[in-house]
């Protein structure tokens, strides 16, 4: 893989329960749209569970991922493609944090800090 190795880690607040915020992150049918015009692999479950490979694109961008680990308040999943690495994810009542290491040519904390601004948006307007 070419491209540099990154890491990063970001927490912010929400105004959203830990409920809301897990619906978001596991479930494809929501994450499709808080992460519009991003594409994913058609035929994903409701909810993801460890195990499960799949495969988003942005542009010439891809990304396969494989969750690794999934729980009420974690999902871990490691990627390939455009970048190598990990993106793991962290929740609770009214917070959520993005750890992410990889490495790729893309500018990783630019995508993750964007996502979650996103997250945040796609929270802060659906639940009102």
């Amino acid at each position: 893989m070419l491209g540099t190795f990154q890491q990063s880690a970001l927490r912010i607040e929400l105004a959203a329960t830990a409920l809301d915020i897990r619906a978001c992150l596991l479930e494809p049918r929501q994450f499709r749209r808080w992460l519009w015009p991003q594409q994913f692999s058609d035929g994903l479950p409701d909810v993801l569970q460890p195990g499960l490979a799949f495969s988003s694109q942005l542009g010439p961008v891809q990304i396969q991922h494989q969750v690794t680990d999934c729980t009420p308040q974690r999902l871990r999943l490691v990627m390939a493609g455009s970048i190598d690495g990990f993106h793991e994810w962290s929740w609770g009542e009214g917070w959520v944090q993005s750890r992410l290491e990889g490495i790729s040519p893309l500018p990783l904390n630019l995508a993750q800090t964007t996502n979650l601004w996103r997250l945040r948006h796609f929270l802060a307007t659906t639940l009102e």
